[in-house]
């Protein structure tokens, strides 16, 4: 039986339907990242998922046992789920260790190694007013996970954090998983929070869940350009171009994708496929290069390069993918 087993869920608003017949399932432990366009129906799945929101169809089911929703029981949510929404809030000017205290069902023991895990040890009597963005969030996490939870779900939890308070919360997720043996459910919109963090992604578009794989899969494999371009930037051709440019097989797709790295700058003199450079953008660890190749332009990443613009190219590609 899995951990939890999305099936068939439906949600209307107002006649609008917000989730379209969404099902999946997941085992314990898993950490999963929820995609896609703000709009798209992420916040409900995981509202529902909580129990905040009613379903209009079908069921989720999370140890074997059915999640009530807000129509079936008087106060809603999961005893053993946890949510954190993106706007949370705390009490304005306590310390942080009322606030702990309040909420806390575990023995001293216990809430130690969470305030340990959490990072906020050392903020105890700091009062709410004293604190960062970052910190708060590690509290309200801390609080709520003070009832030992088996699922936690996080909306948008990298948002609005600066490089440092990022990479802390990262590790503290590491933890929770790990140490706690906490099962994390997220979402994200930055690439590079979900493709290093998941284990597997959801990519879901106008309520419908398109597509579900390890981060290489929908990456290196998206189903179409939307699931492409939530996960970096993407060179999309169309066939008709594509296949005499590149040699390429007839395929009954209608466009060829390739990712940035997935192309090679060669010697014009041993690259079959010919071209100059229009424009180099540096971006720290990496450049990107515009490559103009008869009537497209290509997008290049490179670790280095000593080009400059105009140079005549020759270009090879890998990693060919359909969509």
């Amino acid at each position: 039986m899995a951990f939890l087993k999305i099936s068939g869920i439906q949600v209307q608003e107002d006649g609008v339907v917000i989730l379209d017949d969404i099902s999946f399932e997941i085992p314990e432990g898993r950490k999963l990242v929820i995609a896609g366009e703000t709009g798209s129906g992420k916040s409900t799945l995981l509202q529902t998922i909580s129990g905040l929101v009613q379903p209009s169809k079908g069921q989720v089911i999370f140890e074997e046992s059915i999640v009530e929703g807000p129509h079936d029981k008087l106060v809603p949510g999961h005893p053993d789920i946890a949510y954190l929404s993106q706007h949370f809030e705390l009490p304005q000017f306590l310390r942080v260790e009322q606030i702990l205290k309040y909420a806390n069902t575990l023995s001293e023991e216990e809430a130690q190694q969470l305030y340990t895990i959490c990072r906020i040890s050392h903020l105890a009597k700091r009062r709410t007013n004293q604190l960062s963005g970052g910190e708060k969030q590690r509290i309200a996490l801390a609080r709520l996970l003070s009832t030992w939870p088996s699922l936690l779900l996080l909306d948008e939890p990298f948002s609005n954090l600066d490089l440092g308070h990022k990479n802390t919360l990262k590790t503290v997720l590491r933890d929770i998983s790990e140490e706690l043996g906490i099962t994390l459910i997220l979402i994200s919109h930055d690439p590079l929070d979900t493709l290093s963090w998941a284990e597997e992604i959801l990519v879901m578009q106008q309520g419908k869940l398109i597509q579900q794989g390890t981060p290489q899969q929908v990456y290196k494999h998206p189903v179409n350009a939307y699931a492409a371009a939530l996960f970096g930037k993407y060179n999309l051709i169309p066939a008709a171009t594509a296949k005499p440019l590149f040699g390429l097989d007839n395929n009954s797709k209608n466009h060829l994708l390739l990712r940035p790295e997935s192309i090679k700058l060669v010697p014009v003199s041993s690259g079959k496929i010919k071209g100059h450079i229009t424009a180099i953008h540096y971006f720290g660890s990496y450049f990107e290069l515009d490559v103009r190749i008869a009537d497209i332009s290509l997008n290049v990443r490179v670790v280095s390069t000593d080009l400059s613009v105009g140079d005549a190219v020759g270009v090879e590609i890998g990693d060919v993918w359909w969509v």
